[in-house]
């Protein structure tokens, strides 16, 4: 992926599954939500694998471990090791190994994910900030994880012991909607202490790093539904990237969104994996899409003044395409102030 401004979703003439080597997904809002697959997930992926495409699951939920994390994918009725799962409990693992004496104390704020990882790496959890620990590392703990963890991290933070976190996204999907992530988490100690973290999960290079490491992919593809973790992390990782509209972004936050959140391809779910992308070519002043055709309202307007037009008929997902190109366009290295909601409300998105 070139690191100039992308104007556009880009076009791919072979199904991805077989223009790239491996899949790196994520989880939560791609593959499943509150436990379960999410529609034509799994016969997607099952396909996909079938056509000689790996598939690795990379999340920055730090709570299970690999072999958890597979278990459930199998139940789910998608055949995956340990080995096929990379978290950011394993990237924060490696980060924190490279920083402290091996066999160091570790004080864990979270749950078995990151107790598992930090052994694999030799180093030894512990649970008070009264057990002399060489760092703090702190993961999603799920939603009974007791207040005073959070304590205990702020009283080893406050007295100099090294930080980490496994990601700081702030919120996660879940089947009832979407809830507080270990971003909120991270919050609270950092409000109590005012220090700083060290964080290995997406968007970060700890987890891109971790992710090739583990996978050996030489063409990978990164399949996520966030924007500011996994878009961005694959723009920091200089690799492709396919947004599926299946977890927490909306047509207008993608039409909005900077060049490091503007993902390669766009699709509604991961049946995205098994077809190629359409073109989006200039037409005039404005941008076409199958039968769609988008443009960034009258120029010489103040932007914030400026609406997205859109004309046409056909696949909402075409007309999806043309409007990013139209505002990523007219917002170049910024954030599109354009209004959307008219042409967004005629795609029924």
């Amino acid at each position: 992926m070139s690191r100039s401004v992308r104007t556009r979703p880009e076009a791919s003439g072979q199904a991805l599954s077989e223009a790239y080597d491996t899949a790196l997904l994520d989880l939560d809002g791609v593959v499943y939500a509150g436990g379960s697959a999410i529609v034509h997930a799994v016969e997607s992926l099952d396909t996909a694998r079938a056509g000689g495409m790996r598939l690795a699951y990379v999340t920055n939920n730090a709570l299970r471990t690999p072999d958890a994390v597979a278990g459930h994918l199998t139940e789910l009725g998608i055949p995956t090791g340990a080995e096929d799962v990379i978290t950011s409990a394993q990237a924060v693992a490696r980060l924190i190994a490279e920083q402290v004496p091996a066999g160091a104390r570790v004080l864990v704020i979270g749950g078995e994910g990151l107790r598992v990882a930090l052994r694999e790496r030799g180093l030894t959890p512990v649970e008070s900030a009264d057990d002399d620990p060489a760092a703090v590392v702190q993961g999603y703990g799920g939603p009974d994880l007791p207040w005073g963890r959070f304590a205990e991290a702020s009283y080893a933070v406050a007295r100099g012991v090294p930080w980490f976190a496994s990601n700081t996204d702030l919120t996660i999907p879940s089947g009832r909607g979407i809830a507080p992530g270990n971003g909120a988490a991270v919050e609270v100690v950092r409000i109590a202490t005012g220090a700083e973290p060290q964080v290995a999960g997406k968007p970060l290079p700890p987890m891109h790093r971790e992710t090739i490491l583990r996978t050996g992919a030489e063409r990978p593809l990164v399949v996520g539904d966030r924007l500011d973790t996994d878009i961005e992390g694959a723009f920091n990782g200089e690799v492709d990237s396919l947004l599926v509209l299946t977890g927490v972004t909306d047509g207008a936050q993608l039409l909005a969104a900077p060049p490091q959140h503007r993902p390669t391809f766009v699709d509604a779910d991961l049946r995205g994996l098994l077809t190629g992308q359409p073109e989006v070519s200039v037409a005039g002043d404005g941008f076409r899409c199958g039968g769609w055709t988008a443009t960034a309202g009258a120029a010489g307007v103040p932007s914030h003044e400026r609406r997205l037009e859109l004309d046409g008929d056909g696949e909402a997902l075409d007309g999806l395409r043309a409007l990013c190109a139209a505002a990523w366009t007219a917002a170049g290295e910024g954030s599109c102030e354009l209004d959307a909601a008219k042409a967004l409300v005629r795609l029924g998105l």
